[in-house]
This record gives structure tokens, sequence and C-alpha cells, in this order.
């Protein structure tokens, strides 16, 4: 039956489609059709398009077919032999194009290889250098890698030995009575030279010393003597002579490498040691948190880097190190004081060390006998810093009274100069001026730098004082 009966002609009743036709049988005699002339329609009028039969009639175009059918079966062999030739070219084909398409996806996969390979070698961060001074987790992340340190034993095995603690031992003056008093700190040994083992630490490690033990980290103890301090930057050298030391002292210390704190940048690794709260040397770990911190914490101003690796007291002129051991900070429990939490301070190294070289310089200072000890003359009292600010004072001892025929009216000293340099030693308390005095003699000459009012604004003097002894102010 057709698809669409109705376009065809058929509705279900044949008579209305060759009415009274029913049983006529008509010739193809008439037809232009040369394979259909002579041969009889279909039953109900209708000639296969294709073997010239009606669609229910018997017709000589269908006998015809059967020769054609035979001539079919004949080539049919061929055909297959065909299609199994045609098969086996294309499995040939397919197989050969295969091992190539494999061959080729092999190179290229090597060569994807090799240019991550290399382009891994030229990134920003290198994860052989890197672990080779700590173990570290990497995430890949595009054409970055993101470095996490997670053990830092070795970094810290390599430093330890150029790390020191400190104790200073001083006499504390109150009201009515004095008390003797102890506190701890760090220090980092930086140098050695012909007779002395150079160590830096904060000033307020060592300020009013009467005596300093450093222990190293064979936990052999030596005592200490001032090289050089500036308490404006919170900076101090102290020595250590080479014959207070023996030999397995000498084998287990290192001096330590110095880095540079100008090339650091926010969340690298960063790795505080020092001597917390006088139990002994202990390990912090953190990131860079800032730099250039601008702070000015009583006497000390200065810019700084913030670490989020805690430093507590006793961690004060102990070592900030990177992940390479380098040192790129000195600690300052003072700078960072203990009102927050999680930011802890630094000096730049890089700052730091034109101060370090200049003091590692000087001469070590011996504490001189009660009864030799220089005297200067004077009344002083000390500016804070936040006295300063809101005066507009100089920072420093502000000379309240001078003494008649002392060293320091001699020397042209004025009440109302700001003492604020000590024979190169700058001086921001009286306490610090006193305790200066303690390691020279009378008799010594030393430069003094004042500020003086003139006008509406200070001038810097340096005057040269010859320093007296006590019976110059007995007679006051």
């Amino acid at each position: 039956m057709y698809e669409n009966e109705e376009q065809n002609g058929y509705n279900g009743n044949e008579a209305e489609i060759n009415p009274g036709m029913e049983n006529e049988v008509r010739t193809s005699a008439g037809s232009d059709n040369p394979y259909t002339q002579g041969q009889p329609y279909g039953t109900y009028g209708y000639r296969d398009p294709y073997n010239g039969a009606g669609a229910y009639g018997q017709s000589a175009g269908s006998r015809r077919e059967e020769p054609r059918k035979k001539k079919k079966e004949k080539s049919s062999g061929k055909k297959i032999l065909v299609a199994a030739a045609a098969g086996l070219f294309f499995g040939v084909f397919a197989g050969a194009g295969f091992f190539g398409m494999k061959a080729v996806g092999t190179w290229a996969e090597s060569q994807i290889l090799a240019d991550s390979a290399t382009e891994k070698e030229t990134m920003n961060v290198s994860v052989a250098t890197l672990s080779t001074a700590a173990d570290t987790s990497v995430i890949n992340t595009g054409n970055t890698v993101t470095t996490v340190v997670t053990d830092v034993t070795q970094v810290v095995e390599d430093v330890m030995p150029s790390i020191v603690s400190i104790t200073n031992e001083y006499t504390q003056q109150y009201f009515y009575y004095t008390e003797p008093v102890t506190s701890s700190g760090s220090g980092i040994i930086i140098g050695q030279n012909d007779e002395e083992l150079l160590i830096v630490t904060n000033y307020h490690v060592i300020e009013d010393t009467e005596k300093l033990t450093v222990t190293f980290a064979d936990d052999k103890e030596a005592e200490a003597l001032v090289k050089g301090t500036d308490s404006k930057m919170d900076l101090a050298v102290i020595a250590v002579a080479l014959k207070d030391l023996d030999e397995s002292t000498m084998n287990a210390i290192e001096i330590a490498r110095i880095g540079d704190s100008d090339s650091l940048r926010v969340g690298e690794p960063a790795i505080a040691i020092g001597n917390a709260l006088g139990y002994g040397q202990s390990v912090t770990t953190g990131v860079i948190s800032a730099l250039d911190r601008e702070l000015q914490v009583n006497s000390v101003s200065g810019t700084f880097i913030q670490t989020d690796a805690a430093i507590n007291p006793g961690n004060s002129g102990g070592a900030l190190i990177n992940i390479n051991g380098e040192v790129i900070g000195i600690n300052s429990s003072k700078i960072g004081g203990s009102t927050v939490e999680g930011m802890g301070y630094a000096i730049p190294i890089s700052a730091a060390q034109p101060i370090i070289e200049e003091l590692m310089n000087r001469t070590t200072r011996v504490l001189v006998e009660d009864g030799k000890r220089g005297t200067i003359g004077i009344v002083g009292a000390t500016i804070t810093s936040q006295e300063a600010y809101f005066y507009g004072y100089p920072e420093g001892v502000y000379v309240t009274s001078v003494y008649d025929g002392t060293a320091a009216d001699r020397a042209g000293i004025r009440k109302g100069d700001f003492i604020i340099s000590f024979d190169g030693e700058s001086i921001r308390t009286m306490d610090q001026l006193k305790n200066l005095l303690s390691y020279y003699e009378a008799g010594s000459t030393v430069e003094v730098e004042v500020q003086r009012l003139s006008g509406d604004s200070y001038r810097t003097i340096t005057l040269e004082v010859t320093l007296g002894d006590q019976a110059s102010l007995d007679v006051h």
C-alpha cells in the first residue's frame, strides 16, 4: 500500500478509481517506454515505474527481471571480492594511520614534557633550590609555583650554631633602694677579629649592664663586653675574647650568613630563632607580613619588618631568617610590645648592616673602677619621644643645670641644652649617659653633641669635654 493512498487516488473504493475497468486488461502498445510496449497494465491500470507492471498485477516486466537477477548473482562474487579487498586495504591503511598517530602522539607528548621541564627551570621560584633548604609542598597553578614550607629542621640546624643567648646582670635603681636584676636576650655571631668574637644584639638587651654572659650552641658560657651601641636603632655589638673560648666551642659555632632584606616580598616564609623567655633557644615560623613599617616606640624609631612569627621577650636580638638560612632581620620584642598578637617586628638587616659595621670597629669598653670614673657635672632629665613630639623639643637629655667648674662648665655646656650624643653614641636617656660614663676614666676627652635653641629653631653644636673626677663634684 502507498503511504498516502488518497494522494494516489485511493480512498477505499476501487470502483471510483477506474469505474467500469475492473476486469479490463490494457496493453502498453501506445506507451513511449520501449521496455513496456505491448505489455499489459496492471489490473487497476497502474504501472510500476520500475518494472512496468501494475501494483497488483503480474506483468511481463516482472518476468524479464529474472535474467538480471541471475546477473546479480553472478556478479555478487566479484562484489564480495572487491569488498574484501577494500576492507583489507582500509584495515591496512587504518592500522598504519593508528601507529603513525600513536608515534606522533608520543613525540608530541615528549615535546610537551620537555617544554614543561624547561618552563619549570625558568620559573621565579626554584623548587629544587628550596628543597635543599627545607621540605616543602608545591602547588602548581598555571605558570606559577606556590611553595608551602612544612619542615624547617635542616634550616634551623644550619643556623643554630650562629645564635647565642645573652644574660644581662645590672642594678635597678628605685626611689629609696636598689635591686639586682637579671634579664635575658639573644644575639647573632656576625664576625671575628684577631682577638674577639663579635655578636650583634638589641641595645635594650644590654642596656645598663654590669655583667654580660653569653651562652653558645654547645652550652658553654663566656663573659662579654660592650663594643658599641646605637640606642636610636636599638642595636648593639658585644665582644667575647677568643682566649676565653676553648677549641670545642670554636668548632661548635658558626658566623651567620647575612641576607638581603631589601629583596624581601610579603608572604614569603620567615623563621625566628631566639632565647624566648630565657628558657633557651626556640624556633617560631610564619611569613613576612609587611615591609617598611614606620614605628616609633619610646626612643626607638625607623622602618621595620613585620612578621607573624612569634617574637617574645628573650627573642630580642635573635635572628629572623629566610628559607635559605640567611639573616634578614634582628628581632625586637620591645618594638612589637605585648598589646597585640601575630605582629612581631625586626630591624631590616640591610638597614642595620652599615651601623653594625661601624660599631664593630669601635674600641671595646671596659668598666672602670668607681673611684676612677669620669664625671661631666650636670643635672639632666630625659626627654621622651612623646614629649619631643608635643613640645617640639629635641629628643635626648635636657640639661637642667650645670655645676660650676666641672667638665661641662669648662666645655661650654649650658642650661637648656639638649645632649644628643656622647663620644659618637646617640643619647636618649639620662640613665644611658650615666651608663656610658662608667666606661671612661677621669681625664678622658670625648666629643659631646648638643642641640641649642637659636632663634626659633635648634642647631647642633659639637663640644670637646675633658671628664673630671669625683672630687670635682664633691664640692657641690
